[in-house]
């Protein structure tokens, strides 16, 4: 929880001067953030961190990274396209997506098929395992998420949300 709340303090200062004065800061053992205050960068960063970790706790019995929930999903709402249009959408180096595709196919959870358009490409699929599978975690992404509407706040959630999804 201490990481969960010095990112939010941090996040709310707006005025770009720090949350709390140097002395204060040195004195809680914690170090002051000089000019990464004012980089968004930084705290977007921070912001994912704790996402993440958060996301792979909630969803630790499940033993699956974000990269493989976000996968997942659009093979769901793709079914059939293609490895390279995937790996476009997400942007996801090739190299990372087969090792990515290796890991689901090997826990029975998605196929790959050769494309009857082009031998060279595959198609990707879930399978019955996969859908199952997918049903668990949604479910627990759902808890995930409600978590950080909850931390947040239901308004600065929306706002975030909005905000992020211009860059998606």
């Amino acid at each position: 929880m201490k990481h969960r709340q010095s990112v939010a303090t941090a996040a709310k200062s707006r005025d770009g001067r720090h949350a709390t004065s140097p002395a204060r800061t040195e004195k809680l053992g914690k170090l002051a953030l000089g000019q990464l205050n004012n980089h968004l960068g930084y705290f977007l960063r921070r912001l994912q961190i704790w996402v993440f970790q958060d996301f792979i706790q909630m969803l630790g019995t499940m033993k699956l990274r974000p990269a493989q929930y976000s996968l997942l999903l659009i093979i769901e709402a793709n079914p059939g396209r293609s490895q390279a249009a995937i790996a476009q959408t997400l942007g996801i180096e090739r190299a990372r997506l087969v090792r990515l595709l290796h890991e689901l196919e090997r826990r029975k959870w998605i196929s790959r098929r050769t494309s009857g358009s082009d031998a060279r490409s595959h198609s990707l699929h879930l399978t019955a395992d996969g859908e199952k599978a997918l049903a668990k975690i949604k479910s627990l992404a759902e808890q995930h998420e409600a978590q950080l509407a909850e931390y947040v706040g239901p308004k600065r959630h929306m706002q975030l949300m909005d905000l992020l999804r211009d860059f998606g």
